[in-house]
């Protein structure tokens, strides 16, 4: 029989779904974001500390929620502008309207507008580019669902 990486429901963590990404219930503020971020296995909790943290850095009215076990962020009163998820080998993040950035994000996207950076383990994150990043997306309306 293979082990699974899932949390059991009764142990009180997220279960861990495809990828190891956390299953955490939709909601509003820091609450479900500090748990998404608990709850990432191994070098990928660290890393989306170190993301959310350059994320308030960058926009100190940031708002935060979990959508579809996803962080989420949106300066106060627009559309949501960033987000990330954990796959198999790396973090995603999503800038949802990065071809309005620049440079462009090095990852394209199906979603005409949607622009990708893949964060992986021992590789450093350029955090000058990513908060470059973070700051123009923040000025931009954002994308409501």
């Amino acid at each position: 029989m293979a082990a699974s990486n899932a949390a059991k429901p009764d142990s009180g963590s997220p279960v861990l779904l495809s990828g190891g990404n956390p299953q955490i219930p939709k909601g509003d503020g820091e609450a479900p974001v500090a748990a998404y971020l608990k709850a990432m296995p191994g070098w990928k909790s660290a890393a989306g500390q170190r993301i959310d943290a350059l994320v308030v850095e960058t926009v100190p009215d940031v708002q935060k929620g979990v959508r579809w076990n996803s962080p989420m962020y949106r300066k106060a009163g627009g559309g949501w502008v960033l987000s990330f998820h954990c796959f198999t080998k790396y973090i995603k993040l999503t800038f949802f309207d990065g071809t309005s950035l620049e440079p462009l994000p090095p990852v394209g996207s199906k979603d005409p507008k949607a622009r990708y950076v893949h964060i992986h383990e021992d590789e450093p994150i350029d955090e000058d580019q990513l908060a470059s990043w973070i700051r123009q997306a923040s000025n931009l309306p954002g994308w409501t669902p």
